[in-house]
């Protein structure tokens, strides 16, 4: 998928075919403006508000506390990306805010929009990066109240590809013992245990996000079957031969070459003799030509705001294959689009 200007009429597909958009501008300012609006409207409680019944500008800016001009600018703004609909004065949500906006949705990205205020702020200091080279240390940086915000949004992304990945992961057969490194809210753990009854779970994350994304965990009502280990998964003893399923979710952007590769023979080593390693991450193509704009936006997110950036399938299996792993086909995900998987099986 891309980001970019969509026609919304001939005239207006056919300037953009002949290269008369100036295109540069209509993919900076208006979606820096779409995007706050949408963070502002779930900020302020205006999806929420809507989700009971439609209602006018005036009775929403009364519910959320807004100024009445203000707020009616901001609802026609969301009228004409598509999130609302305006009948009679009266605005109310589309399929698409009910689904993907609604606190309450299974699919709800409330609280992933909450958490773009924080990623607002370390985006602005790209700058800084480009000259110095030095990513944000944003672990290092956060505060308790940002750690609860970075759960609640990871939380809300990753709940989109959990069914997903309990679908297609390439549990063993009898396996009773999984791993989750680095995945604190425990969505992907939970969804791997309610697909296989016999097996249970250790998440093992940094004190910091175990402290916030324990409230998360036991919302999700697994009980002693899915558990919380504090602990570093660059220093973690994790023993040899302990477990069926390692998953390693979205940890690897944060990590450079040598760590993962090392890291990768870490956990190869606590596998048992059949056993999975799942390297979950967004990944990046092979060149810049391929395509893939979002993955490679997502390099440099995670370039600055980690130690490294995203990873293609081939440089995840050269680790596993190094570590004595044999690498299954990656898989691309359906339900995250960037989204992919590489697994490898520990040879009998």
């Amino acid at each position: 998928m891309k980001i970019g200007l969509i026609p919304e009429n001939l005239w207006e597909a056919a300037a953009l075919a002949l290269g008369l958009v100036p295109v540069p501008l209509g993919e900076t300012l208006p979606p820096l403006l779409l995007t706050r609006a949408l963070m502002a409207a779930a900020r302020f409680g205006v999806i929420e508000a809507l989700v009971e019944e439609p209602r006018t500008a005036g009775e929403l800016a009364v519910r959320c506390a807004l100024h009445p001009g203000a707020a009616r600018t901001l609802l026609d703004t969301l009228v004409g990306s598509g999130y609302l609909t305006l009948a009679e004065e009266r605005y109310a949500l589309t399929p698409r805010a009910r689904t993907w906006l609604a606190p309450g949705s299974p699919v709800s990205l409330h609280d992933s929009l909450l958490y773009r205020y924080l990623e607002w702020e370390w985006i602005g200091r790209l700058d800084g990066y480009l000259q110095s080279g030095e990513p944000l240390a944003i672990h290092q940086e956060m505060t308790r109240e940002e750690w609860a915000l970075y759960q609640r949004g990871m939380l809300a992304v990753a709940r989109l590809s959990a069914a997903e990945l309990a679908r297609r992961a390439p549990v063993p057969r009898g396996a009773r013992d999984l791993l989750d490194v680095g995945g604190a809210h425990g969505v992907h753990a939970v969804a791997l245990c309610r697909r296989h009854p016999d097996l249970r779970a250790t998440v093992l994350d940094l004190p910091e996000a175990v402290e916030q994304a324990a409230p998360l965990l036991h919302a999700q009502g697994m009980g002693e079957r899915v558990v919380h280990r504090t602990g570093d998964a660059l220093t973690e003893d994790f023993g040899i031969g302990r477990y069926d399923v390692i998953l390693v979710s979205q940890l690897l952007h944060h990590f450079d070459e040598p760590t993962n590769r090392a890291l990768v023979a870490r956990l190869a080593r606590a596998l048992r003799p059949g056993g999975v390693l799942a390297l979950l991450e967004l990944l990046r193509h092979r060149t810049p030509d391929e395509g893939g704009q979002i993955g490679g936006l997502l390099d440099l997110y995670f370039a600055l705001t980690s130690e490294s950036g995203t990873w293609t399938c081939e440089e995840m299996a050269d680790w596993q294959r190094g570590a004595g792993l044999a690498p299954r086909k990656p898989v691309r995900f359906r339900t995250a689009p960037g989204l992919g998987m590489q697994a490898a099986v520990k040879p009998r």
